[in-house]
């Protein structure tokens, strides 16, 4: 009986990362290329079909169920000016997060926690943003809209359905964020391991264009 081949020898610099640093392993773990990253497209198509079928919704009530009817009705107050504002804090979330991984691409690590921190600063900026927009909006209503609640009912569950994936977004990038502070040796981002920030600037961008959507079809249209 022969012995079985023995697995090649593994690279000299070969290591897996624990939960608090990089130690030398002659075990490696599991690994199937791009996984997360399909996971995440995964997910991102769920919830894209998820505010596509909203915004359908949303076209079918203006469109077939209130078609020749004013949009908004008569004496229904604008929407707030700070939308506008809303959008610009929600796009330099996005361009501070894209930051922040080409930044560890490069092992930038302070760049790489400066940026996430800031991430951070301008989802919950946002959020304040859009609570003062529902408050705005509806402390402006007649006492005739309060009560029937049609147009400003679907403007709140839309840019609420948002809103709400903003909060959860906020989760995971706060625990990157904790990841990303490690210093020396404790240290769990790399320019070769950093998938949580990959992960985190694809739903970023994802919700960027969600709410640009969200914008053009509830606001200026």
């Amino acid at each position: 009986m022969t012995d079985s081949p023995s697995p090649p020898p593994l690279p000299r610099d070969f290591a897996v990362p624990t939960a608090h640093h990089w130690i030398k392993s002659d075990k490696p773990e599991v690994f199937i290329p791009n996984a997360g990253t399909m996971g995440m497209w995964l997910l991102l198509v769920a919830l894209g079909m998820l505010f596509a079928s909203s915004v359908v919704a949303y076209l079918a009530l203006r469109f077939v169920k209130f078609a020749g009817q004013p949009w908004p009705p008569y004496g229904f107050p604008p929407l707030p000016r700070s939308l506008w504002l809303s959008t610009v804090v929600i796009l330099s979330a996005s361009v501070t997060i894209h930051l922040a991984l080409a930044a560890i691409r490069r092992d930038r690590l302070p760049a790489l926690r400066r940026y996430l921190l800031l991430t951070l600063g301008l989802g919950v900026a946002f959020l304040v943003l859009q609570l003062w927009n529902w408050w705005s909006l509806y402390a402006a209503l007649p006492p005739q809209f309060v009560s029937q609640g049609g147009y400003f009912g679907v403007f709140v569950v839309l840019t609420g359905l948002h809103a709400v994936h903003v909060l959860g977004g906020l989760i995971p990038l706060g625990i990157v964020w904790s990841r990303a502070r490690g210093a020396g040796s404790a240290v769990y981002y790399s320019a070769n391991f950093h998938p949580g920030v990959r992960y985190c600037t694809m739903y970023w961008h994802f919700l960027d264009l969600v709410w640009l959507t969200l914008f053009i079809v509830v606001y200026l249209i």
